[in-house]
């Protein structure tokens, strides 16, 4: 009895994908790399040379369908499949690459650095709401080269949680590829056992950039999962129509999952994206509107429809504080997600269109996480009666028996989710007495918890050497003598 939240009609969905085969043929896509048009060429895809625009048939589109794996595993360190990208599992990370961090004292967005990214890492990985970690932010505070890089290398070293992560060049995706097989020991051991994923964007409309096509195909060869991250936006850079958008949406999609699989047929590769409308009233791209939510729950249902693996970004808010905006609208669309089956679910945490992070929304969005893995856990029978026999003819009818009944000490833990202090459900004068801390304030004293509490996880300290020494060779060739010292973070 789990609920399921579906828009469109399978007469739609045919035709969205019909129209997609379409535009995949005229007006085409532009593919802006020189190896992908190699690829696509000597596949029969028709290409002009002078434009770089590529006429993708059905038949080949449908090819790489075929060989796209159905679904797989990203691991945690020690060894245990943790993330399951297929059917209807609902799995949750952290919002990434925001720019940002709101001072929970200050209330102010400031430009983030290595500090701010292992205060994340470490309040994520001890929520059990959150599946994986992602790289979070980025870290301002070494060469731009390496930002990508360093992120992973952060997130390898303070968590054991698969990661979700990505690079925004094609020379730094090949750099973070070498550093997970040297964590993992092989490069043929961090692809039987993936730990992190790739968010891989296209440029709507229709174009896969130079190094968005070179990011998949290295990833293909490699073997380490790929998650195809569409961003169109409803009205700018996508047809104003929800119907419009998801049918661009589904192009760009397939054309990655050609390139990607013509790279190496059978590499994992998820149907993801953040789609979004554009506001016409403040030439915004708002991340909390239920449009957004709907877009994203419409093209996961096209994503299933052909048995892919999804992915979305939703639970984020456009409020630049935690405040009861962005409780509403990060609450709705993770709902909206969860109900919809989508695999993993990314934008926890995150304020400003996606821009700035915040570990204290982190800790509030793992409540409304929770409520929604609540919901799809749907209404279950866990008694032969359904009330008949909870009563016998000794009844209050005054009420409280229930209390008294074994079966109600049995259960109550099954039924129901206890949410964390975060949550107020105290009487008025113990909320007082507490301090009358609204849900922020209870957010700060979680954190303020947390990373307290908070300690390194025990890894193999030639791997942790390897790592080191290769991340400290990229920060030189960058021109940086010397990393961020973690010590300084008290984190060593």
């Amino acid at each position: 009895m789990r609920p399921k939240l579906t828009l469109l009609s399978d007469e739609i969905i045919a035709r969205i994908l019909e129209e997609a085969y379409e535009l995949l043929r005229c007006p085409a896509v532009k593919v802006q790399n020189e190896e992908a048009r190699e690829l696509l060429a000597s596949a029969g895809a028709k290409i002009d040379p002078e434009t770089h625009v590529v006429g993708i048939p059905k038949a080949l589109v449908q090819k790489a369908l075929e060989s796209a794996p159905r679904d797989f595993y990203l691991y945690d360190y020690d060894g245990n499949p943790a993330v399951h990208y297929g059917g209807d599992d609902v799995h949750f990370d952290p919002g990434s690459s925001g720019i940002t961090a709101l001072n929970p004292d200050t209330l102010e967005h400031e430009t983030t650095e290595t500090e701010h990214l292992i205060r994340l890492l470490k309040v994520a990985e001890q929520l059990p709401q959150y599946d994986a970690q992602s790289t979070a932010v980025i870290c301002h505070d070494v060469p731009k080269d390496i930002q990508d890089s360093y992120r992973l290398y952060l997130a390898l070293l303070y968590s054991k949680k698969p990661i979700v992560t990505g690079a925004f060049t094609n020379q730094t995706v090949q750099e973070m590829i070498d550093m997970l097989a040297l964590f993992a020991g092989s490069a043929e051991a961090a692809r039987e056992k993936p730990r992190a994923i790739f968010d891989v964007c296209p440029a709507p409309p229709l174009i896969w950039s130079n190094f968005g096509a070179g990011n998949l195909i290295a990833l293909a060869r490699a073997g380490i999962p790929a998650e195809i991250v569409s961003v169109p936006l409803a009205g700018a850079a996508a047809p104003v129509t929800m119907l419009g958008t998801v049918t661009q949406h589904t192009a760009e999609v397939l054309a990655g999952i050609t390139i990607h699989q013509l790279a190496k047929p059978g590499s994992p590769i998820v149907w993801g994206g953040a789609a979004t409308i554009f506001d016409m009233k403040k030439g915004a791209t708002p991340m909390g509107a239920i449009e957004t939510a709907m877009l994203d729950c419409s093209y996961a249902q096209v994503a299933k429809t052909l048995g892919m693996p999804t992915h979305t970004y939703l639970g984020a808010t456009d409020s630049k504080l935690v405040d009861a905006q962005a409780g509403l609208e990060s609450g709705i669309s993770a709902m909206v997600g969860a109900l919809s089956g989508i695999n993993m679910i990314s934008g926890s945490g995150m304020l400003d269109f996606l821009a700035c992070h915040s570990a204290e929304k982190l800790v509030i969005d793992a409540e409304g996480i929770s409520m929604a893995k609540r919901m799809i856990a749907g209404v279950k029978q866990h008694t032969d009666t359904l009330a008949t026999g909870f009563y016998d003819e000794k009844i209050n009818f005054k009420g409280g028996d229930f209390l008294k009944q074994k079966i109600t000490m049995k259960l109550f833990r099954e039924e129901q989710h206890l949410p964390s202090g975060v949550i107020d459900r105290d009487s008025t004068r113990a909320w007082k007495e507490a301090g009358s801390l609204d849900a922020f304030g209870r957010a700060r004293l979680r954190v303020k918890e947390l990373l307290a509490s908070y300690s390194r996880p025990e890894l193999n300290p030639d791997q942790t050497a390897r790592l080191r020494s290769y991340m400290h060779d990229l920060a030189k060739k960058a021109g940086l003598e010397e990393l961020p010292r973690l010590e300084d973070y008290e984190l060593a």
